[in-house]
C-alpha cells in the first residue's frame, strides 16, 4: 500500500487555516478549563450559573451563525467575516481576563461566540472550496487536527504559568490574549478561494435536474435561501438528530466539574483536559480519512455511540482512574464527529455560493441544542446531582444514535 503523502492531497490554503486555528485554539483553551473554577471559586458563582453563562452565550450567538454565513454568500466574501470573527473573539479574552463578577465573563463569552457565529460559516465555506470529494473528510480533518493541536499546547502553556505565577489564574487569562492577538494576525493572509461556483462534477447533475423540472439554468448561480424545509430529507434528518444529540451535549465545564470533584488537583484536572485534547487532535486527520473511503456518516455514528458509552460511564464513575480513562475516549467521540459532521454536511453542497449559509444552519440547529443542554445540565446538577447531568445527555445521545441508524442509505458523492 502506497505511503500517504498528505501534503500532495491538502491545499496550502487549508494548512493556513489550521495554523490560524491553532493559535486561535491554544488561546481559548488556555481559558477554558480555568473558567469553571474561575467562576465558581474565584467569583463565587453558584454550577448552574455556570451552565447558564455557556448556555445563554451559545444561544444568542446561534442566529447570526445563519445570518452572517447568508450574508457572506450573498458577498461571495469570505475573509472578512473570518478576519472580524476571530477579532471579536480575540476582545473576549480581554474582557474575560479583566472581570470581577460573573456578570462581565458572560459578556466575554457572549463576544467569544457572537465572533463565533460570525465566521464558521465562512470559513467552513472556504475549506470546502478547496476540497473535493477525494479528500473533504481529511481537509476538514487536517484543520481539526491543528484545531486540536493548539487545544493541547494551550492547557498546558497555562499549567506552566500557573506554577511559574503562583496559581494566579486571572495573570494566565490576561497571558492567553497573545496567541489570540496572533491569530488576527495570521487571517490577513488568508485569500479567498470562491472560484468556481460549483463542486467538481457536480454541475452537470444540476443541469439535468433543471432540464427535469423546466428551471432556466441560468437561475441555477442564485443561491437559494436555505431553510431546514428546503434541504435534501437526509440531510435533515441528519440536521434533526445532530440536534437532538446536542440537546443533551452540555458544556465540557461540567466534565472539569466532575474530574475536579473525583479528587483531581487543578493541574491535574488541566492534564487530564490535555490528554483529551491530544486524542483528539491525534484521531481527527484518521477519522476523516476513513470517512473519506466508507463514508462520513458510519463514522459519525461511531463517534455517538462512544459518547453515549463515555456519558453513562461520567453518570456512575467516582473513581480518579475512570476519570482519565473516560477523558481519553471522550477525545476519541469529538475526533469522529466534529469535522465528520462538517464533511458530511459538505456532501450536500451544490453551490458553493450557498456553503456558508449551509453550514451557518447546521451551527445553529446544533447551537440551540447546547443552550438548552447547558442550562439544563446546571439545573440537573444543582438541584437532583452531578450524576443527573450526565444521564441526561446519554438519553439524548441514544435518542440520537437511533434516529441515524433508521436513516438508510449514504449521501451522493460530490
Amino acid at each position: 500500500m502506497p505511503r500517504l503523502n498528505l501534503t500532495k492531497k491538502i491545499p496550502g490554503p487549508v494548512w493556513l487555516l489550521g495554523v490560524v486555528s491553532f493559535f486561535n485554539d491554544m488561546s481559548s483553551e488556555m481559558l477554558y478549563p480555568l473558567l469553571p473554577i474561575f467562576i465558581t471559586q474565584v467569583l463565587g458563582a453558584p454550577v448552574a450559573i455556570l451552565g447558564l453563562i455557556d448556555g445563554v452565550a451559545e444561544g444568542a450567538a446561534a442566529g447570526f451563525k445563519v445570518l452572517f454565513g447568508r450574508w457572506s454568500d450573498r458577498l461571495g466574501k469570505r475573509r472578512p467575516f473570518v478576519f472580524f470573527g476571530y477579532v471579536a473573539s480575540a476582545a473576549s479574552k480581554a474582557v474575560v481576563a479583566a472581570s470581577t463578577t460573573w456578570g462581565l465573563v458572560f459578556v466575554g463569552r457572549l463576544l467569544d461566540k457572537f465572533g463565533k457565529g460570525v465566521r464558521t460559516g465562512a470559513r467552513d465555506a472556504l475549506l470546502l472550496s478547496d476540497s473535493n470529494s477525494m479528500n473533504r473528510g481529511r481537509v476538514f480533518g487536517v484543520q481539526q487536527s491543528l484545531d486540536s493541536a493548539g487545544a493541547v499546547a494551550g492547557p498546558l502553556l497555562a499549567l506552566l504559568l500557573l506554577h511559574t505565577f503562583g496559581n494566579d489564574i486571572r495573570t494566565v487569562l490576561y497571558i492567553a490574549i497573545i496567541p489570540s492577538v496572533i491569530t488576527v494576525l495570521l487571517v490577513l493572509f488568508v485569500r479567498e478561494a470562491l472560484a468556481k461556483s460549483k463542486q467538481p462534477g457536480v454541475r452537470e447533475e444540476a443541469s439535468e435536474s433543471a432540464a427535469a423540472t423546466g428551471t432556466d439554468n441560468e437561475n441555477l448561480d442564485v443561491a437559494p435561501r436555505r431553510t431546514l424545509r428546503s434541504l435534501p430529507p437526509e440531510l435533515r434528518l441528519f440536521l434533526i438528530a445532530s440536534g437532538l444529540f446536542a440537546l443533551g451535549n452540555s458544556s465540557d465545564s461540567f466534565l472539569i466539574l466532575r474530574a475536579r470533584s473525583d479528587g483531581l488537583s487543578i493541574s491535574l484536572v488541566i492534564l487530564v483536559y490535555v490528554l483529551y485534547n491530544v486524542v483528539y487532535s491525534v484521531a481527527s486527520t484518521p477519522a476523516g480519512i476513513v470517512a473519506d473511503r466508507i463514508g462520513p456518516k458510519r463514522v459519525y455514528i461511531a463517534g455517538v455511540a462512544i459518547y453515549l458509552i463515555v456519558y453513562v460511564g461520567f453518570a456512575i464513575n467516582s473513581s480518579v482512574t475512570g476519570v482519565w480513562v473516560l477523558f481519553s475516549i471522550y477525545g476519541l467521540y469529538i475526533a469522529l464527529t466534529d469535522s465528520v459532521s462538517r464533511a458530511l454536511v459538505g456532501s450536500y453542497v451544490i453551490d458553493q455560493h450557498e456553503a456558508a449559509g449551509i453550514y451557518g444552519l447546521m451551527q445553529t440547529v446544533v447551537s440551540i441544542g447546547l443552550v438548552l443542554a447547558s442550562i439544563t445540565g446546571g439545573v440537573l446538577w444543582s438541584i437532583v446531582g452531578a450524576w443527573a447531568t450526565f444521564a441526561f445527555a446519554a438519553g439524548c445521545a441514544l435518542s440520537a444514535l437511533l434516529l441515524l441508524l433508521s436513516t438508510a442509505g449514504r449521501p451522493p458523492a460530490r
